[in-house]
């Protein structure tokens, strides 16, 4: 009877592993660190060094330094040039001369009035131009005040009147109220409220496609000339009288 229970050839044994269901702990799933390779590696134990195999290094192109692709004169050391001398030839210089004056230029026998007593001399010479700028005024220069009109000094003047303009403010032009007359409005086309009546226009004549080249017309063809179509008399030319012995005329020109 208790073998009917079963079912297959299952029977109840011990447990060749460990069953998570027989642990109340978290059971076996912490790993032990590794003692190789250089990443997680165990503290307990010795790591050896690691060495890591780099990418390919970057394109010339995006380097930032020229390169050696300066070109230095040769002929120049870390203590500067190293010419050997070297002459140019250069034109004249230009020097400048002073104009100084000679022996000719003075006059010793003009310095005795300077240098001995002598008379008095004058001299005439033109008049200075301080009398032809003059500033005082001179006879034409006074004006005497009228004796007519309004503006006489010194007189009676009889009253004078003047005529002016009418003037816009106040008068019967002027528009008080400011509003606007009968032609400040437009008058609205009498088609748009009613009928419209029927429009033409007159446009330019059409003409009908065509050659449009000129044609000659009968007077332009000569038949009388025609010589292919029907028999022509001999005709005869005359040309110019030579000689072959002839000497030509040379004319020498210049």
């Amino acid at each position: 009877m208790v073998e009917d229970v079963w079912v297959g050839s299952w029977r109840p044994h011990r447990p060749r592993g460990p069953i998570m269901a027989l642990y109340s702990s978290p059971g076996p799933k912490y790993m032990i660190p590794p003692t190789t390779g250089f990443v997680k590696h165990t503290p307990t134990k010795v790591r050896a060094p690691a060495y890591s195999f780099r990418g390919a290094p970057m394109l010339l192109s995006e380097n930032c330094s020229p390169g050696p692709r300066y070109s230095v004169n040769p002929k120049i050391l870390r203590t500067g040039k190293d010419y050997g001398p070297a002459f140019s030839i250069l034109g004249r210089y230009h020097t400048k001369t002073m104009l100084t004056p000679g022996p000719g230029d003075y006059f010793p026998e003009r310095s005795t009035k300077h240098v001995f007593d002598s008379a008095p001399s004058h001299s005439i010479s033109a008049r200075t131009r301080t009398f032809r700028v003059d500033s005082t005024p001179g006879p034409a220069a006074y004006m005497l005040p009228a004796v007519m009109g309004p503006h006489s000094v010194g007189k009676a003047s009889q009253p004078s009147f003047s005529i002016k303009g009418r003037s816009k403010l106040g008068g019967f032009s002027d528009d008080l109220h400011k509003t606007p007359g009968p032609a400040a409005y437009h008058q609205t086309d009498v088609q748009v409220t009613k009928l419209k009546a029927p429009q033409y226009t007159i446009a330019a004549r059409v003409e009908p496609p065509g050659d449009k080249t000129l044609k000659p017309g009968p007077g332009a063809h000569s038949p009388e000339k025609v010589t292919l179509t029907k028999p022509c008399a001999p005709i005869i030319t005359f040309g110019i009288k030579h000689s072959d012995y002839m000497t030509p005329l040379l004319v020498q020109t210049d």
